[in-house]
C-alpha cells in the first residue's frame, strides 16, 4: 500500500488508522471500491472529485492526490454520510483507500 524506493517522499504513507477488510464493509462500499478500480461509471456527479483533507485526518499530500466517492446509504434521500477516499494516481490504482461512515469525522484504512 505504501510507495517504494525513491518515490516514497512523493507518496504519503497510509495514516495510522484502524484497518478494515473490504469484505467487512457494507455491500455498497464493496461495489463502490470495484467502481473506483474500474474507473466508473459512478452514480453521483461528485464521485471522483478532489478531496481536500481539510480535517487533516489523512496523511498530508499535494492537492489533487485524494479523491472521494459516495457509498450509497439505503433509505437516504441524499448522498448520505458514507464515503471512500482514495489517494494516488491514477485513481484506478490507488495507493490507499479509506472508509468513513460519519462524513469525514473518522477514517478506517481499507486493507487490500
Amino acid at each position: 500500500m505504501c510507495g517504494a524506493g525513491g518515490s516514497q517522499a512523493l507518496v504519503p504513507s497510509p495514516v495510522e488508522a484502524p484497518q478494515v477488510a473490504l469484505s467487512q464493509l457494507p455491500p455498497e462500499a464493496q461495489r463502490t471500491q470495484r467502481l473506483i478500480r474500474a474507473g466508473g461509471p459512478f452514480p453521483y456527479a461528485k464521485d471522483g472529485t478532489v478531496f481536500g483533507n481539510r480535517e487533516r485526518l489523512l496523511p498530508r499530500a499535494p492537492r489533487g492526490y485524494y479523491r472521494e466517492y459516495t457509498v450509497p446509504t439505503p433509505g437516504s434521500r441524499d448522498r448520505g454520510a458514507r464515503r471512500i477516499v482514495c489517494g494516488g494516481k491514477p485513481p484506478t490504482a490507488p495507493v490507499a483507500c479509506y472508509y468513513t461512515d460519519d462524513h469525514y469525522a473518522s477514517f478506517r484504512l481499507i486493507a487490500q
